[in-house]
């Protein structure tokens, strides 16, 4: 049994937040009404206006990045290197720029119809941890792009269409011994940002995007 997401379950730190996805399932309902879902197991935390490695770093707001200073819950999808979406979760507090970048799924649903999407042919079933393997793979498997940003995640009153949720299963697969947490991954100009253990990730997962060896360290320390 699982139970949606709610407001308060994103109104909270990135780095916290980032944490407690693992083992949440992300569910894109197309319009056909098939379900593509994939349970997280990679993401990474991004801090705010004082992160360097944030698109709202110094305060910076452009139509770009807007979301980011939506309500928490809401999706922040961008564009990058002319070839990738990449999915966001905003959370903190309405205004603050705060979210957690989505970087690996274990599919779980709709494996068939992320093979297409990602122009796999047959015979590509020994492939399927790879489907959702990285933030830019995870987008094009589930059919998500710019024309999600600003999706709320969040259903019932001022909620979107629930085309994207995040479902919350009432015992999470993922055990605190499993979890990893480390430098992000692919930053660039971003001083000792770029060190801060804020990528958390499922040990031993075939499916993590990155590097799967790290310190256990206290979810939230940065």
């Amino acid at each position: 049994m699982c139970r949606l997401a709610s407001r308060s379950f994103f109104s909270r730190d990135a780095a916290s937040l980032a944490r407690d996805l693992l083992g949440t399932t992300l569910v894109r309902t197309l319009p056909s009404g098939e379900r593509l879902a994939g349970m997280i197991v990679e993401t990474e935390a991004y801090v705010g206006v004082r992160d360097r490695a944030s698109h709202a770093f110094g305060g910076r707001r452009t139509a770009r990045n807007e979301s980011m200073y939506a309500k928490p819950g809401t999706l922040y999808i961008y564009f990058t290197y002319g070839i990738h979406h990449c999915a966001n979760i905003v959370c903190g507090k309405m205004g603050e720029p705060v979210a957690v970048l989505l970087r690996a799924l274990r599919p779980t649903e709709g494996h068939g119809s992320m093979a297409t999407n990602r122009g796999w042919g047959v015979g590509a079933a020994e492939r399927q941890h790879e489907l959702c393997r990285g933030p830019g793979n995870l987008c094009r498997a589930l059919a998500i792009d710019r024309s999600l940003d600003g999706a709320d995640l969040v259903p019932g009153r001022g909620g979107a269409s629930g085309s994207v949720s995040v479902e919350i299963p009432r015992r999470s697969p993922i055990e605190p011994g499993m979890v990893l947490n480390g430098p992000r991954i692919g930053l660039g100009n971003a001083g000792t940002w770029k060190d801060r253990p804020l990528r958390f990730w499922v040990r031993d997962s075939e499916t993590v995007s990155g590097r799967r060896t790290a310190e256990t360290r206290r979810p939230g320390a940065v």
